[in-house]
């Protein structure tokens, strides 16, 4: 797992990278705004997390933020700062912080607090997920069936078929497939999500799967799995 850390303080960037790399992570620490977001940009680096301290020379932490989600970039990003009033934490979330920590803390809830957004960020996906007789690749965007036939999915039918596997026998409306699915400004269009599902009902079918999608009229759909 790759750290960039931002940092200006010496003694506070020391301990911080010491203490990663100890615990196994491969961090890059640099002093200034300016420099992370050189860091940043370069397509030959990617990072799993980030800690940008939220006073910085010459580009703050908080610049940074909102830089990265300008550019939809959805890197975690954990905020350090003295700054502890309700008004900067509100500011800090706001800017896209992921998560924030008050100086002085200790090394221990530091780890914690990046374990966590490390669970919730979707670039910790399980390689596969697996349920009944079908497998999704996340690597490759594909579903495997049990006689280890693929076929390749948009990233719309991946992530369809995904929130089925996750809630298997259980009734999903219309509604709650729109509301995870598509944006919540998105233009409404009523047939979408039968129109999605379509779609993916017949590339499933193409290895076996032919009815593992139910359809409840007045209530929503089933995924139903052995």
């Amino acid at each position: 797992m790759r750290v960039l850390l931002v940092e200006d303080e010496p003694d506070l960037g020391a301990a911080i990278k010491r203490t990663l790399t100890q615990h196994k992570y491969l961090v890059d620490w640099v002093i200034d705004g300016d420099e992370a977001w050189a860091y940043l940009e370069n397509s030959w680096t990617q990072y799993t997390l980030a800690i940008f301290d939220w006073m910085l020379p010459k580009s703050s932490g908080l610049e940074l933020c909102k830089r990265l989600r300008k550019f939809n970039n959805p890197l975690p990003v954990l905020m350090l700062t003295a700054k502890d009033s309700m008004e900067d934490k509100v500011a800090g979330l706001d800017a896209g912080a992921d998560d924030y920590l008050v100086k002085p803390f200790g090394m221990a809830e530091l780890l914690a607090r990046l374990r966590a957004l490390q669970r919730r960020s979707p670039q910790f996906k399980p390689q596969k997920l697996t349920v009944g007789n079908l497998s999704l690749d996340y690597g490759n965007n594909l579903v495997v069936s049990q006689n280890l036939q693929e076929i390749i999915l948009t990233n719309k039918e991946f992530q369809l078929l995904e929130y089925f596997m996750k809630h298997p026998h259980q009734i999903i409306t219309t509604e709650q497939i729109r509301n995870q699915l598509w944006e919540v400004n998105a233009e409404p269009v009523s047939n979408v999500v039968a129109a999605q599902i379509r779609l993916l009902r017949r590339k499933l079918a193409n290895v076996g799967c032919d009815h593992v999608i139910e359809t409840l009229h007045g209530l929503g759909y089933r995924f139903n799995v052995n």
